[in-house]
């Protein structure tokens, strides 16, 4: 039995989203040298969260909406301030 053919597993094809396999096209044409390097630093990040994931929602909730108006509001408001001084 030739155990380069055989391994016990089948080989199961990955489901990935367009922003995933963006990636990946990315990552393949890199140099060998540089797609090392990309690999090294994405496997130190995800060390630094191993639990967590990556959301790739493009949908905020309402608190989102609520902060990103506060913040904006806060921002305009610096503005007009410093603009008047």
């Amino acid at each position: 039995m030739n155990a380069a053919a055989y391994t016990g597993f089948e080989a199961k094809e990955m489901q990935l989203d367009p922003r995933e396999a963006s990636l990946v096209e990315v990552f393949r044409r890199l140099p060998p040298d540089a797609a090392a390097e990309l690999s090294a630093l994405a496997e130190r990040l995800a060390a630094l969260s191993p639990h967590g994931g990556i959301d790739w929602s493009d949908s905020w909730t309402d608190e989102d909406l609520q902060d990103f108006r506060a913040a904006s509001l806060r921002r305009l408001e610096a503005e007009e301030s410093e603009e008047s001084h």
